[in-house]
């Protein structure tokens, strides 16, 4: 990475500081609060984290901002660079490209076993997690918007029951919310496009209805439906 292209984390005033959390260990906070941080793009794509000045924000020695690092890098969100510190990574156009092509090999097999051998319950848990968009929505909360939404995902391909492909959908999660995160953000970080998450909610909706239905084409439909949505309106961010 060319040093051209590091920029140094900006100061965030009280309004825009993420909260602090309060539990867990002291890297458990610190990674919590960084992840945060880069998902809502309080961090901007470039810029440099030091040690310093994370545990500093929350009040730790730097030994437990090293392990929250590692952490973050292991998620794909920040690139460590030797005694500089750790660089929040943008999303690539490759990075968007290969978590779609594995999202639609495995949510059109799961939504497709879904259909054949989940309960009842499933439509009920599905339900509930567009119930937490809808409320996200209104609130303007972009990152507990893309919770909910991947939740509602990841409710299907559970319902597998095949805790190999479970296990692959978990390990893209932190990449998935801040893909949506940055799709339903504006310019500014911190404002929100309702027409988005709306059309996301519809989406979501058309694809319960076919698991509820239980009609395999059509709930293989409405989660290519979806991610076609999703990758055009990506490609525009």
């Amino acid at each position: 990475m060319d040093t051209a292209e590091v920029h140094a984390a900006p100061d965030q005033d009280a309004a825009a500081t993420p909260a602090l959390p309060s539990v867990g260990s002291a890297a458990d906070r610190v990674y919590a609060y960084a992840k945060k941080a880069v998902l809502e793009r309080r961090y901007a794509p470039h810029d440099l984290l030091t040690e310093g000045e994370l545990a500093t924000a929350v009040g730790v020695s730097r030994t437990p901002v090293r392990e929250a690092l590692l952490r973050l890098q292991a998620d794909g969100l920040v690139r460590l660079l030797p005694k500089r510190g750790a660089l929040v990574l943008p999303v690539t156009a490759a990075e968007v490209t290969d978590v779609l092509e594995t999202r639609r090999l495995i949510e059109a097999f799961a939504v497709r076993k879904a259909v054949h051998g989940a309960g009842p319950e499933l439509v009920v848990i599905l339900g509930a997690h567009i119930e937490d968009m809808r409320v996200a929505m209104m609130q303007r909360d972009a990152h507990a918007y893309m919770e909910a939404d991947r939740d509602f995902h990841a409710a299907i391909v559970a319902a597998t029951g095949n805790e190999i492909i479970i296990s692959v959908y978990r390990s893209m999660r932190e990449r998935q919310l801040r893909m949506g995160v940055v799709n339903l953000l504006g310019d500014k970080a911190g404002t929100v496009d309702p027409g988005r998450m709306r059309a996301m909610i519809a989406d979501h909706e058309a694809i319960l209805r076919a698991v509820a239905a239980r009609t395999v084409r059509a709930a293989e439909n409405a989660v290519t439906a979806h991610l076609d949505h999703a990758e055009r309106l990506l490609g525009r961010s």
